[in-house]
Order: structure tokens, then C-alpha cells, then sequence
């Protein structure tokens, strides 16, 4: 499914659960044939983010509505200025509003905060990735946001990327046996999937170094200091992508860019984001 198809499956379900059998605020008191006007007020700082899934919402509910984009996604954006404005029925720009508001106030929190990770990563290899948590049947959204913000998605979920973790492996009985077992199931699908596996010691990179050539294509340093991360570097010499992964946050992350690790996955980009203060405002005729 692609990635239109999938926003279509999130809003209506969305939809579904806000209108319900029906929007009877709106229904009780304004007339079904009534046009009208809003805009989108912008009342914080940040980047701002979700203002085509905002388009792409009121398209869904009304094909005949006409949006008016001020900003772009991925623009910074200041209280007191206007990011769009939506010409439709009122019933349609009433029953979008709130679904409209919790996907870009949610966005814009995780691009804003995505930028300033970005922001310290600045002139290092080191490139910024985001990770599976987040928030149940809203994925698609809060990674979208993390790539508005200048992040990269790591594997949206279980099934396009194996991912050996730590309870994988112990699971397996060890990391090479999970490897093993990995790369042959791998090889037996219609489109190989590439294999990572995460670390947990010095002594488990260089097993992977010596036993994994050819099987995977990047080591996860899991909870490494910066300079655990450099002598493990140093013995993967450039065979594997690395990824250092556990407790990287904004004070600490430019010391592990400083390494020249390939990858850093920050968990927080999503979960630790705070929601953007926006709001949609109707435009009387």
C-alpha cells in the first residue's frame, strides 16, 4: 500500500471515529447548503509540518473544496502568520477541523524538534534516524514529520527490514545463530530483505566482523558511550553501515557524531515531541 492509500485509510478512520453517526453540533445549527471560509492561524514558533495532509483531508471530504497553501512544509513558521485557507462547505471545514489540527499541531511538534536535532548534526557524516516508537495507527504521519524536519526514516515496521534485536538473539541463542538463521530465510523470500543486528559489547562486533560478511549491511551500537563507539569503528573499518542507538539526546549527540558513527536513531524525535499551538479560525463572508 502506498503512501496516499494509506493516509486515505488513516482519515477516514479518523473520521469515522470523530463524526460517528453524525456531527450533530453542526448539524443542528448550520444548514447543509452553507459556505464558507477559515484559515489556519499559526500562534508558535517551529517548523511547520502536515499542511498537505491538511489539503489532502479536505480533498478526501470534500473533492470540490479549494485550499489556498500560504507556507510549504518544512517552513519555519511564527505566531501570528497564516499557513492556509480552506473554501468549503461548513459542514466539511467543521467536521476536518479537529482531525486537520491534531495531524498538523502533532507534525509540526515532531519537525520542529527533528530540525533541532538536525541542526547539531550539522557539518558531521553523522546522519539522524528516527525509530518505531510512536504513536498506534499514526506512524505514517509522525514519520512523515520527522523527514519534514530533515531526519531519515529508519524501517516503518516488521516487514521491511530484519532487525535483530537483543531479545531476538537471545531468543536464537546467539548472535551468529540469528544471524544465520536470518539471512537464509532472507535469501529463501521473492525480494531479500536486508538484515541489521544490533550489538550490545565490543566482543559482539567483532564476532559479528569475523562471522557476518556478506550477510548484513549494518551494525546497531546499542548504548555505547562515544568512545565505546570508536573502538568498535575502528574494528568494523568501514565493512558495515554503523548505527549508535540508546540515550542520544540533544547535550549529547554531537559527541557521538563526533565518532563518525554513520547513523544516530533518537526514539525522542516522536515520543518526546511537544504538539504545536495551532489553530483553524472561520473567515465571515
Amino acid at each position: 500500500m502506498n503512501f496516499n492509500e494509506s493516509l486515505h485509510k488513516l482519515v477516514e478512520a479518523a473520521i469515522q471515529e470523530d463524526v460517528g453517526p453524525g456531527d450533530y453540533s453542526t448539524l443542528s445549527c448550520i444548514p447543509a447548503t452553507q459556505k464558507g471560509k477559515a484559515v489556519l492561524k499559526i500562534k508558535e514558533a517551529g517548523i511547520l509540518a502536515g499542511l498537505a495532509i491538511a489539503e489532502k483531508i479536505f480533498k478526501q471530504l470534500e473533492p470540490k473544496s479549494i485550499f489556498h497553501p500560504f507556507k510549504k512544509d518544512g517552513d519555519s513558521m511564527l505566531p501570528g502568520e497564516n499557513a492556509f485557507e480552506i473554501e468549503a462547505s461548513v459542514h466539511t471545514i467543521l467536521k476536518g477541523e479537529r482531525l486537520v489540527l491534531n495531524c498538523m499541531q502533532r507534525m509540526s511538534g515532531i519537525a520542529t524538534l527533528t530540525k533541532t536535532f538536525t541542526e547539531k548534526l550539522a557539518g558531521y557524516h553523522t546522519q539522524l534516524l528516527d525509530t518505531r516508537k510512536t504513536t498506534p495507527n499514526f506512524r505514517l504521519l509522525e514519520k512523515e514529520a520527522v523527514r519534514i524536519g530533515g531526519g531519515i526514516n529508519h524501517r516503518f515496521g516488521l516487514y521491511d527490514m530484519i532487525m535483530l534485536k537483543d531479545n531476538h538473539i537471545d531468543y536464537c541463542g546467539g548472535i551468529i545463530q540469528a544471524i544465520n538463521k536470518a539471512y537464509a530465510f532472507s535469501t529463501q523470500l521473492p525480494q531479500p530483505l536486508k538484515i541489521e543486528v544490533e550489538t550490545r559489547s565490543i566482543e559482539d562486533v567483532a564476532l559479528v566482523c569475523e562471522h557476518a560478511k556478506g550477510k548484513i549491511f549494518r551494525i546497531m551500537l546499542d548504548n555505547f558511550t562515544p568512545k565505546e563507539i570508536a573502538t568498535a569503528l575502528a574494528i568494523i573499518n568501514k565493512q558495515f553501515e554503523t548505527e549508535a542507538s540508546g540515550g542520544i539526546h540533544l547535550e549529547n549527540i554531537v559527541s557521538y557524531a563526533s565518532t563518525g558513527v554513520d547513523y544516530v536513531s533518537v526514539g525522542g524525535l516522536i515520543h518526546q515531541a511537544k504538539s504545536v499551538d495551532l489553530s483553524l479560525k472561520a473567515v465571515l463572508l
